[in-house]
Order: C-alpha cells, then sequence, then structure tokens
C-alpha cells in the first residue's frame, strides 16, 4: 500500500516551477459539519458519509511565481514577496481551470481543481486525520493566517505548520477554488445559479476563526475574483 508519497514535479527549463505534490490515499470520511458545531451554516449539513479514491494534492496553494511561470502575468493584488512565494489570488474559476489545462499541457500530467469532497478529506487529514478543530490542529494560530494573525494580507505559503499529510495553508491565507459545488448539502435557490457558482473553501487572512472551519463553505460566481482568492491543484495517481 501507498503511503504518505511525495512527488515533485518540475518542468526543466521553466524556472520557479517546483511543485510538491502529496499523495493522499484514498478513503471514506464524514463530510460536513457535526450537529453539535455551534457555527455551522445550513449549507454544511447534514454530514454524511464519503468515499474518495486516491489523488496528489498540492502541498501549498499556488504561489506567484509558478503562476506568473505557467500564466506569464501576476493578477495578485499582494505582491511584496522578493520570491514569488506568496499564494496567487484575484483569479477566478476560469483563470484557475486556465492554469490546470496549462499545466497539464506542459508536463503530460492531468492537473485539475480539487472537489470539494478531495479538498475536505485532505484538509480533515486524509486517513492520518486526528479530528482537530482546524486543520492540523487545535489551536488556529499554528495553523493559519486570518483576521487575528494577518495584518490584513497575505503571507508566503509554508510558514505555517502543516496538517497530518504535510499540508499547509488549508486553513487561512487565501480562499481555495473547488472544481464543484457539492449539492449533497442544500442551497437556497441553488437551482437559479446552477453550473455557475463554484466552491470556496478554507477561509482567508480576512477571516474570523468562525470562518476558518474545516467544514465552513462559500459559493461564489465562477467569473468573480478578491483578494483573498486562490487555489491549489491535483492529480490522479
Amino acid at each position: 500500500m501507498q503511503e504518505n508519497k511525495e512527488e515533485e514535479f518540475y518542468i526543466e527549463g521553466i524556472k520557479h516551477l517546483n511543485m510538491k505534490m502529496i499523495y493522499v490515499e484514498g478513503g471514506t470520511f464524514t463530510m460536513g459539519a457535526d450537529e453539535e458545531d455551534i457555527y455551522a451554516y445550513d449549507d454544511e449539513k447534514p454530514s454524511h458519509q464519503v468515499s474518495v479514491d486516491s489523488f496528489f494534492i498540492g502541498a501549498y496553494p499556488v504561489t506567484q511565481a509558478q503562476w506568473q511561470a505557467i500564466m506569464g502575468n501576476n493578477p495578485s493584488e499582494f505582491k511584496d514577496s522578493d520570491n514569488g512565494d506568496l499564494p496567487v489570488e484575484s483569479v477566478n474559476w476560469y483563470e484557475a481551470q486556465e492554469f490546470c489545462q496549462k499545466l497539464s499541457t506542459l508536463t503530460g500530467k492531468k492537473f485539475m481543481l480539487p472537489t470539494e469532497a478531495q479538498w475536505e478529506f485532505a484538509a480533515r487529514g486524509g486517513n492520518k486525520g486526528k479530528g482537530t478543530l482546524y486543520s492540523g490542529s487545535d489551536n488556529l494560530d499554528e495553523v493559519a493566517w486570518y483576521e487575528a494573525n494577518s495584518e490584513g494580507k497575505t503571507h508566503p505559503v509554508g510558514e505555517k505548520l502543516p496538517n497530518e499529510l504535510g499540508l499547509y495553508d488549508m486553513i487561512g491565507n487565501v480562499n481555495e477554488w473547488c472544481s464543484n459545488w457539492d449539492k449533497s448539502f442544500p442551497f437556497e435557490d441553488a437551482y437559479k445559479y446552477d453550473g455557475v457558482i463554484k466552491s470556496l473553501r478554507g477561509g482567508s487572512y480576512a477571516s474570523y476563526s468562525t470562518l476558518c472551519r474545516i467544514s465552513i463553505r462559500n459559493a461564489c460566481l465562477v467569473d468573480n475574483c478578491y483578494a483573498d482568492t486562490g487555489f491549489r491543484v491535483v492529480s490522479i495517481p
């Protein structure tokens, strides 16, 4: 059985594109908020069992340097890092999808945005999860840049502690696009937005602690982009 395998992808001739991908062994988990969670919104319930197949997921959100290497520009509002290791932000869902398509073409591997189930399973630590309140810890300051400690801006990826799988910044820093809006959860008037809303997960540098819970979900129109919104990629073995 393959466990916690790590792969680093590097495209020769293109600088700044070391992408560390963490292997997540498939499994079954409880997705959504516990009934006892007094901070949970209706679209986080009901919690239910979900099974996911094995996949790789980026150890970090996509950085500005990586985005620049593939897309040739930098749309981010925050650009005060000399190393380009701030997460890319201010990209909409379509632009994140375009990055994945170009990366797939260049590497010969299939890259995509995570589904909500893949994202949440990984955030919970997969089969290694210890049931912490946040991704990797019960102490939010250990694992996340959020409203109380971020000084109102993004920070270089990987400065906080990782979760059980070795994934950094799953909570805080930037919200992360998912490929879908999971219809296992109710959403008022969802039929009006079918196909044009996707989920943002994880909270950001601007989020209060209650909005950094693993199960928190934000519906966002696919052509919207914000300075607190980025993404990470997945690949299927």
